[in-house]
């Protein structure tokens, strides 16, 4: 086994900080996206549980909670059927636009449901979650196709990749934030729509000209760009799933139908997981995969499992987080009330800052041969936001005692280690699911990855709405079995560490030795 990465061709396109030059405008793309998505997410519960003389929904905050838990929840679930149709039907860089498209049109409906009514709110969320679910897998599947298999730049180009996503999200609370508590709640949902339409024009005119020049100064077929083999009938499967979903929301938007949001989401997070297994199951017998195929499928599945649990508790920033700031948090400073949504800007403003020290940290203990390998990464992530949990008990325990706001440094140490479990897990995951997933299998497994942030934000959701008044003697205990269950999670891992190394090291797929670039785990081979 070798103990170094293997060298980047002298030949290679370095015209993007040392990477290929299409990874700008992915890499700009994917921060307006997610502009658009994280500029709208955090107002969602606050909108829905304000009074109605205040512009909002009126909603109890279980109601709204469990609201946002299931829209969170559905955009990442959304990229199951996104991947395989990308896979299956449209393509990668179909998928991307008619997904942009999709999410585009669902800002422009929240935005006017100031003018149009509810419904149109609600129809913007369904919206934005089927375009997300075209959206999200495939860009990720486009970054990975810019390297070879060997090419020691990858890590570090999904890395970069990663910091645009965190780049937007920076942004967004905080021009969303002021214009929402200056300007009005539609003013904020109109600012995130409208970084939709910028990442949209981005991919047209910039991305795809761009990886077409790249793959041609290959010599290699752009197999991101052709339509994927036509099936008969997927056409009328997808116009039957959109009828559907349009007959629903008229007998709900009629009040022929009566739906409890926390009975959905419950449901939602059974069926979930169910489905996530045997969508494995289906993928390792029954796909046409071969045997390597499958070992890396099993080595993919354990890897969705541990950022599951994760995800479950990091997802509580737009719902508990974000409740707890609103409710419970002095905000005044200098004569000036923070605007509550800037608190969601901290997590971004960590990584920014934090992620080139991990990015220097890892390659460092690495020619040590000291950098802990992706599964005690992904312990050290549980275990740090599970350290995270434990600061919010005290706070929630503060404001008992004192029977008044608390001092906004606890959400801002509590986010700070979640931020650093995050550095832990998630690049490392995002890399690694793109080098292990098979050729044809990309879009699909990508989804499955995603599928661990959609049970992490149900699982939110039903908690987040607790964190109100009339429930607040329970909230330090509402936070401590957060944090209990993220430690026992880590410690199922930590027993499974060596099991997980053997099967990496007899399927020869990553070297755990091998140093690594741009603070990601080691670089991810096929068939080596």
């Amino acid at each position: 086994m070798r103990s170094s990465i293997p060298p980047t061709s002298s030949g290679a396109d370095k015209g993007f900080f040392g990477h290929p030059r299409a990874l700008g405008p992915l890499f700009f793309t994917e921060m307006w996206e997610r502009f658009s998505f994280y500029g709208v997410r955090p107002m969602l519960v606050l909108f829905m549980a304000a009074p109605l003389l205040s512009g909002g929904l009126g909603f109890d905050a279980k109601t709204a909670a469990a609201i946002v838990g299931i829209y969170g929840g559905a955009v990442y679930l959304a990229a199951l059927p996104g991947g395989w149709l990308a896979d299956n039907w449209l393509g990668q860089r179909r998928a991307v636009w008619y997904g942009s498209i999709l999410i585009a049109l669902g800002h422009l409906s929240i935005a006017s449901s100031a003018l149009l009514g509810p419904v149109t709110f609600f129809v913007g969320l369904i919206l934005i979650v089927m375009g997300t679910g075209l959206f999200k897998t495939c860009i990720s599947v486009m970054v990975g196709s810019l390297y070879d298999e060997d090419d020691a730049r990858r890590d570090g180009g999904f890395a970069i990749f990663y910091m645009g996503i965190n780049l937007g999200s920076l942004v967004a609370p905080l021009l969303t934030g002021w214009l929402m508590e200056t300007r009005g709640w539609h003013w904020g949902f109109a600012t995130g729509g409208t970084g939709m339409l910028v990442a949209l024009i981005l991919f047209r005119l910039w991305a795809v000209p761009a990886m077409r020049r790249a793959d041609a100064a290959r010599e290699r077929p752009s197999s991101w760009d052709a339509p994927a083999v036509k099936r008969r009938h997927v056409g009328k499967y997808v116009l039957a799933a959109v009828a559907l979903v349009a007959v629903m929301v008229t007998l709900v938007a009629a009040g022929i139908v009566h739906i409890n949001p926390r009975a959905v989401a419950e449901a939602m997070t059974s069926v979930l997981i169910l489905c996530s297994l045997l969508f494995f199951v289906y993928l390792l017998f029954f796909s046409g995969l071969d045997g390597e195929e499958r070992k890396r499928v099993a080595v993919c599945l354990v890897l969705v499992v541990a950022g599951a649990c994760f995800w479950a508790a990091f997802e509580q920033q737009p719902t508990s987080y974000n409740l707890f700031a609103a409710q419970y948090t002095d905000r005044s400073a200098f004569g000036w009330e923070i605007p509550t949504l800037w608190f969601q800007s901290l997590n971004p403003v960590f990584i920014v800052l934090l992620g080139p020290l991990l990015g220097w940290l890892w390659p460092a203990l690495g020619r040590r041969h000291l950098e802990p390998g992706s599964p005690i990464k992904f312990v050290l992530g549980l275990l740090l936001a599970a350290i995270g949990f434990g600061i919010m008990v005290l706070a929630a325990r503060e404001v008992i005692s004192s029977n008044g706001l608390v001092s906004p440094l606890w959400i801002v140490g509590s986010m700070l280690l979640l931020t650093l479990g995050e550095l832990c897990l998630s690049p490392v995951g995002l890399s690694t699911m793109s080098g292990l997933s098979p050729q044809r299998t990309q879009g699909q497994l990508m989804g499955l990855w995603f599928t661990g942030a959609a049970l992490g934000n149900l699982v939110a959701g039903l908690i987040g709405g607790h964190v109100n008044p009339e429930e607040l003697q329970q909230m330090p205990e509402l936070f401590s079995r957060s944090a209990i269950a993220l430690v026992v999670f880590a410690v199922i891992l930590l027993l499974l560490v060596p099991v997980f190394k053997r099967m990496l090291r007899h399927n020869r797929i990553i070297d755990p030795r091998a140093p690594t670039e741009g603070g990601a785990e080691a670089t991810v081979r096929s068939g080596v």
